[in-house]
């Protein structure tokens, strides 16, 4: 069944997503070599608290960290762990909030040190995809419409494998709702797009093959050819004429370059 909002709802539902961007940012500020991803988690963790809110991942059917975190070839739900960040990975942070009777939910993937060029361009090209796919979400549209936008300049325009077995999907009082995005489709399929809808757009892309594995975990997903795989997440609300994103990734690529300028002066 899918849940519209209302205008207030959807206002305190962008509480949560700028929320989820701010503790992204903090990330972003302090992501470097020799960091663990479970140091990571637990700044995330701290920063979510602190600012009043819970994360939606922890303890979510099981799950044991307040985030996902996935390095290199690991495609999504990577648990934090004592793995220590070195130059060259990349590294999918997602992260979860719940807020005020509302979650919010992005991901956003980040350089660490000297990354490849074919991977630096994988990793924007796949934020470009996201984009693409917001684009179309809107009252009218209908949900294939964001998968088509998304696979058709990934897979088609750019080469790269675009994930199947895992899809975005439709985010309010409960952290997963009606309907599935798949990041693949066909124009024109799938449920109508109506005003008040509110979904995570998030496509998981590959370097290589589209073909995933499952990990002895239970919850980590990996590129099967282990070629890296990249992933970007909005909570976008559903309008006429232009989609609303809630979440925002301006303060996390400033800080971001910040970061970077930081570390490469020493």
């Amino acid at each position: 069944m899918i849940h519209y909002k209302n205008r207030e709802e959807i206002e305190l539902m962008r509480k949560s997503a700028l929320l989820v961007s701010a503790t992204l940012e903090e990330v972003a500020k302090t992501l470097k070599p020799g960091m663990t991803t479970l140091d990571v988690d637990r700044l995330a963790d701290q920063f979510i608290r602190d600012n009043g809110a819970v994360p939606s991942f922890k303890d979510y059917r099981g799950y044991p960290k307040s985030t996902c975190i996935s390095v290199n070839d690991e495609v999504v739900h990577g648990i934090p762990n004592a793995y220590v960040l070195q130059d060259g990975d990349i590294v999918s942070v997602d992260v979860g909030v719940y807020l005020n009777g509302f979650h919010g939910d992005s991901a956003y993937t980040f350089a660490i040190g000297n990354v490849k060029a074919e991977v630096l361009q994988l990793m924007a090209a796949t934020k470009s995809a996201l984009y693409r796919g917001i684009e179309k979400a809107v009252a009218g549209n209908r949900v294939g419409d964001i998968a088509f936008a998304i696979q058709e300049y990934a897979e088609k325009e750019r080469g790269y494998g675009v994930v199947r077995e895992l899809v975005g999907h439709g985010v309010g009082k409960h952290l997963h709702e009606d309907p599935q995005v798949p990041n693949y489709g066909k124009r024109g399929s799938g449920p109508i797009l109506k005003e008040g809808l509110v979904i995570a757009i998030e496509p998981m892309v590959n370097l290589g093959s589209k073909d995933v594995a499952y990990m002895d975990d239970g919850w980590t997903v990996a590129t099967r050819d282990e070629q890296p795989s990249v992933h970007y997440e909005h909570t976008v609300a559903v309008m006429k004429g232009k989609a609303d994103v809630l979440s925002s990734f301006a303060g996390i690529e400033r800080a971001e370059k910040e970061n970077t300028a930081l570390n490469s002066s020493y």
